[in-house]
Parts: structure tokens; C-alpha cells; sequence
């Protein structure tokens, strides 16, 4: 089961997008500069955030990644140092009352475009093989628009169609009879086109872009019906969503009378029955579930009788939900004393600023049941054989540390290589042996990733979680093993409560009895990946061992509260600060069923190549884990 109900299974290419995120940063030299897809590309400096277009996605791979980065470098080198903003603000206040608005401001970014295309060029000549490719993926579009708008008669969309493929024609282009005013008005229109690769500023391309607004508004009947490029109003927070106003109807009552008398609350109240169905909606519209009055009197009544709203109610009945309550998952009693640790979102970063209102919730595991312990020992007589090559691979890695010589010292036994005593002025010629007393100075976090997108992993993934857990109790290493989770249900904008559910604990790694508890794991609800490895990476910088890793099991797919895409940005982000620390983070992702290339992609863009593990039978795990563990554990014992 790879999902409950998916309405929409495109997966975001994490890698890209945190390409273009450092390419962002890097030209704008700005570290805080977030990237995010929208329909149409340009930069929010106010809220720190470039938006990237949705158009070159579902293309070949190269130009997929030659559009978005064209985009970057438009916003990024161009935008950010090269456009002024007051003046495009003036502008659009100055056009906001023009019947051919969205026709003057989409000729505007075009045109603007075209400048700041030059010089990127200019100081970057790298970024021409991305804007020939931009061009050339725009011509194909813009010249299929230009035949659909013909044959739709929409002169305004085939006269911006055209206006576009004359700036980036390759070759002659002659414009196509539109209607008779534009044909009149066309010898203008290329002449002042043309001019726009003489502009030098943003004030002159905002100049021409008016002049040519002043002649479409006496040849244009109507304003472009769609929107090819944007001109957010940045000032008016537009680009944000929508306003209040918008929200308003439009259109006019059909009588807009009042009531001559104010009411004074001693009046009766008449019982009266009001249907749903009436002329005025007897004919479908595009407008569902919404009720349309468009006569009647207005009064002065401001709505304090509102009453709430029942499942017999006409419209709410259409859409009311089958789902009920449930008390396995509800975490919103908890007990007090099973809670080790709950803080407050205050809205700070210090997880990081995607997480600034997630709250981490230690849970203790209860003790487990007979039925637990039953399914723990079958788990144990499956992974004995594996358990045992493991134990034995750090018993051997043990038994070189005791024997490995250490040599180049002044004193011990003497080396067969004497040349030095001849060639140096105070030769290191003797060697020692090592003590026999060496142990594995390390510690191990196991982390496991306990939502919904686990359950048909978990049973997998448990038995891996055994056979780690009896391995590293073999050889007396310490350990922890912690389940964590996002409560879905309590999550709102301001409070995301994470769970952390400790089923082995530093203190009961060791101890024979321990184990049986992992069986209490099972897959929950939503990941917050990033925050739940920040966390656990405070923790274990605690931690006196020499070496110090985390062991994530997960199917790479954050998916939280307001988490959805920049969580991949943000639990790589986490990766690399814990690595950072000198802590080794590996992610193991155990499957009973093939691992599609989607779900390996996400995994390697998180974790790295050499630190993402994917098996879909346990019997796999010694011959790809064990010499990257090898590796790993040698350094605690140098």
C-alpha cells in the first residue's frame, strides 16, 4: 500500500529543486532565498522567495533543468540587482484603470525580460545554452498559442502571441492578419518592438511599454483573456492570494432598493419556508454548492443570527464525510507521566525555519505484552544467522585493533627496517602492539520513520530494526531506538505536535530483557523528517563515545504539516548540519516489494549515493551494509 488516497501523485524532482534553490542563493548571494513553483516565474524579495514556472516541467530532463535554471537566472541575476521596482510599481498603479490592463502588464515582463536576458549574458556567458533553450522552447509554444487564439478570435491573446515571436524570431516573421485595427496599428507596434533591445533601464522599457498601451487601448476591444507572464502586485500583497474584495460578488442585483424603516428588534418573526431551487438557478452554472440571490431588499441585518450548520442542510449534506473518530492514534489525552519532555512552538528557528512550530513530545514505551514478547523471539529466530555475521564482523574489526602494531616509536621492539638509523637524524625504530582491551567507542541512534506511507514497510523494517538491536547488544555498544511521528489531527498553523516514542533507551539497550518493545512501533501518521533529526542530533552531540551515528529507516518521503515540498529541502539541510557535527547519518530503507526509481531518487537527494540503502529482502543486508559499516566503525577504534 503505497498511499491511503493520493489525488495527485507527481513527486517533486528533490534534487532539482534543491539545485535551483542553491543556484538561487548563490546568485542573489543571499543564504535566507527560497525557491518554490508557481504557473509564472518572478521574485518576492520582500518575503525572500523566487517562484519558478511550472512550464518546463514535463519535458526531456535536459529542458526540464535548462528552463527552470533560465528562470533563475532571470529572477536571480537579472531582477534582484537590475529592475526597479518603484518604477514598476507606479506603473501598475498608473495602468490599473486601462481597459486593456493585463495586455499593457504582460507586454511589460516581456519586454523586460528581453533586457534583463542580456545582460545575464553579458556578465554570465554560461547562462546562453539555458536562454536558447528558453527561447527555442518558447517559440513552440507561443506559435501553437498564436494559432489556437486565431481560430478563437481573441485578438488581444494573438496580438501578445505575435508581439513575442517577433522579439525572439531566428528568422523574418510576418505577423498574421488579426483584424483590420491591429493591421493598421501593426507598422507602429514592430517598429516599437523593435526598439525594446535599445532599452537601458527599467524606466525606459516602462516608456514604451505606455506608449504602446495608449494606441491598443483605441484598437483593442477587449484585454487579454489569458495570462502568459505576470507582474505581481507586490505592494497590495496580490501575489499572496486572494483579497477580501475578491471574494465579493460582482455582478449587479436586479433591483438595489433598501428597506425605508430601520429595524428596532420589537418586529415578528414570521416562519417561512425558503427552497433551495428557484428560476434564477435552474440552469447549471460553474459555480457548485453556492446559493445566488439576485433580488431582494437590503436591510440593515449585520448577521447575528447565525445558528450552526446541521447535516440536513441542502448543500453540507452533498459533501458530508463518512469518517468518525478514533482512539488508537489520538495523542491529545496523553498522560502526564508518560510525557518526558513537551516544548512549547513559539515560532523560533531553532529546528530550523520550516519548523519553527513543531513540538517535540518524548513518549516512553509501555511494557510489553506477552503477545509482544512472542512475536519478538520469532523475529529473533529469523535474523540469528545474519545476527551472527554481524557480531562476528565486529569481533574480527575488535581483534585487529588488539593485534595492529603500532610502529615509528622510540622505544619497544625493534624494527627490521634499519636503513633509517643511517638516513635520519633521530629515526623512529621500534614498534609496540596494542593493549587487548579495546572496545567499540561508539553509540547508535536508530530512527524510525512511523508514518502512514510506512505501513506496508514496517513489518520489514522491524525486522531489521531486531536484528540491529541484538547485533549491537552482542558486542555491549549502546544504543537507542526511537519511532517518530507528526500528529495529523492536532496540527494547526501555529502547533505541530511531533512525536517521539523511545521503545529502547541508552539506559536498556544493554540489559538481556530488552527488545520485545520494538514490536510497539507501527506506522502512524504524518514525518517531519528534518525536525525529527535536528532533534535527535541535540541529543546525541550529548553523547561521550567517539563516534556517533544516526541510522534513519524511512521511505525518504517527508510529508507534514505546510511540509510537503520544502521538507526535502529541509531534511537534507538537517543531514548535512548533523554530518557537519562529526555525526554519521545513513538512511536504511527496508521494502517487502520493489522500490520504484521515484522512491530511490527522493532517498539518494536526501542522503547522499553512498549513505542511502535499499534492500527488499533482509538476506541483502550483510553484503551491502556491512562494508560501509566496516568502514564506518574502524574510525572508533583507531
Amino acid at each position: 500500500m503505497k498511499r491511503f488516497i493520493q489525488f495527485n501523485d507527481e513527486i517533486i524532482d528533490s534534487f532539482l529543486f534543491m539545485q535551483l534553490s542553491d543556484l538561487s542563493k548563490t546568485l542573489t548571494r543571499n543564504p535566507s532565498l527560497e525557491v518554490e513553483y508557481r504557473p509564472h516565474a518572478y521574485i518576492h524579495k520582500a518575503v525572500n522567495k523566487l517562484y519558478v514556472s511550472h512550464f518546463w516541467s514535463h519535458r526531456p530532463a535536459e529542458d526540464t533543468w535548462l528552463g527552470f535554471a533560465s528562470d533563475v537566472y532571470l529572477r536571480a541575476a537579472g531582477s534582484w540587482f537590475h529592475t526597479d521596482e518603484e518604477e514598476i510599481e507606479r506603473f501598475l498603479h498608473r495602468i490599473q484603470a486601462s481597459p486593456v490592463a493585463s495586455t499593457a502588464k504582460q507586454l511589460a515582463v516581456m519586454s523586460e525580460d528581453i533586457r534583463l536576458e542580456e545582460i545575464c549574458k553579458k556578465e554570465r556567458p554560461g547562462t546562453k545554452p539555458a536562454f536558447a533553450a528558453r527561447r527555442r522552447m518558447y517559440r513552440q509554444y507561443f506559435t501553437a498559442q498564436l494559432n489556437t487564439n486565431l481560430v478563437k478570435s481573441l485578438p488581444a491573446d494573438s496580438l501578445l502571441n505575435a508581439l513575442f515571436l517577433m522579439l525572439h524570431a531566428n528568422a523574418p516573421f510576418d505577423p498574421p492578419l488579426i483584424n483590420k485595427e491591429i493591421e493598421g496599428a501593426m507598422p507602429f507596434l514592430q517598429r516599437s518592438i523593435m526598439s525594446m533591445f535599445e532599452v537601458r533601464s527599467t524606466r525606459e522599457v516602462i516608456r514604451l511599454t505606455e506608449d504602446i498601451t495608449e494606441v491598443l487601448e483605441e484598437i483593442l476591444e477587449k484585454d487579454a483573456l489569458n495570462q502568459y507572464f505576470h507582474l505581481p502586485e507586490l505592494s497590495l500583497n496580490e501575489d499572496e492570494g486572494e483579497r477580501f474584495d475578491d471574494l465579493k460578488r460582482k455582478d449587479p442585483l436586479a433591483n438595489d432598493d433598501r428597506l425605508e424603516k430601520e429595524k428596532t428588534g420589537e418586529e415578528e418573526i414570521e416562519e417561512e419556508e425558503f427552497r433551495t431551487w428557484h428560476r434564477e438557478t435552474s440552469d447549471l452554472g460553474e459555480s457548485f454548492l453556492q446559493f445566488d440571490l439576485d433580488q431582494g431588499t437590503q436591510t440593515d441585518l449585520m448577521g447575528e443570527g447565525i445558528r450552526e450548520g446541521e447535516a440536513g442542510d441542502q448543500a453540507l449534506a452533498m459533501v458530508q464525510g463518512s469518517a468518525q473518530e478514533t482512539s488508537r492514534k489520538d495523542f491529545s489525552h496523553l498522560p502526564a507521566e508518560q510525557m518526558k519532555k513537551e516544548v512549547t512552538g513559539g515560532g523560533e528557528a531553532a529546528y530550523g525555519k520550516e519548523n519553527r512550530f513543531a513540538i517535540p513530545i518524548f513518549k516512553k514505551a509501555a511494557p510489553p505484552k506477552p503477545e509482544e514478547a512472542e512475536r519478538y523471539k520469532k523475529q529473533q529466530a529469523r535474523i540469528v544467522t545474519l545476527q551472527k555475521k554481524l557480531k562476528h564482523m565486529m569481533e574480527k574489526m575488535l581483534e585487529h585493533k588488539r593485534t595492529a602494531p603500532r610502529s615509528d616509536l622510540h622505544a619497544g621492539r625493534l624494527n627490521k627496517k634499519l636503513l633509517r638509523f643511517f638516513l635520519e637524524d633521530q629515526p623512529r625504530l621500534f614498534y609496540k602492539k596494542q593493549e587487548l582491551s579495546a572496545d567499540i567507542d561508539a553509540s547508535f541512534t536508530l530512527l524510525v520513520d512511523c508514518s502512514a506511507s510506512m505501513e506496508d514497510k514496517m513489518e520489514q523494517t522491524k525486522l531489521g530494526i531486531v536484528l540491529f538491536h541484538e547485533a549491537l547488544k552482542s558486542v555491549n555498544v549502546p544504543h537507542e531506538i526511537i519511532g517518530f511521528w507528526e500528529d495529523t489531527g492536532e496540527a494547526t498553523e501555529t502547533k505541530q505536535p511531533n512525536y517521539f516514542y523511545e521503545v529502547i533507551t541508552y539506559d536498556t539497550s544493554l540489559k538481556a530483557s530488552s527488545g520485545p518493545e520494538v514490536m510497539q512501533l507501527e506506522a502512524e501518521e504524518d514525518n517531519r523528517d528534518g525536525f525529527a533529526i535536528r532533534v535527535l542530533t541535540e541529543r546525541i552531540r550529548k553523547r561521550q563515545e567517539k563516534q556517533k551515528f544516526l541510522f534513519i529507516f524511512s521511505d525518504g518521503e517527508p510529508a507534514a504539516y505546510s511540509y510537503d515540498q520544502n521538507g526535502i529541502i529541509d531534511t537534507h539541510e538537517a543531514v548535512l548540519e548533523a554530518r557537519r557535527l562529526g555525526i554519521e547519518v545513513m538512511n536504511i530503507f527496508l521494502a517487502n516489494d520493489e522500490i520504484t526509481e521515484a522512491e530511490r531518487a527522493t532517498v539518494q537527494n536526501i542522503y547522499g549515493d553512498k549513505y542511502s540503502l535499499f534492500l527488499t529482502d533482509l538476506e541483502e543486508l550483510p553484503q551491502v551494509l556491512f562494508p560501509l559499516l566496516r568502514k564506518l566503525l574502524y574510525k572508533s577504534i583507531q
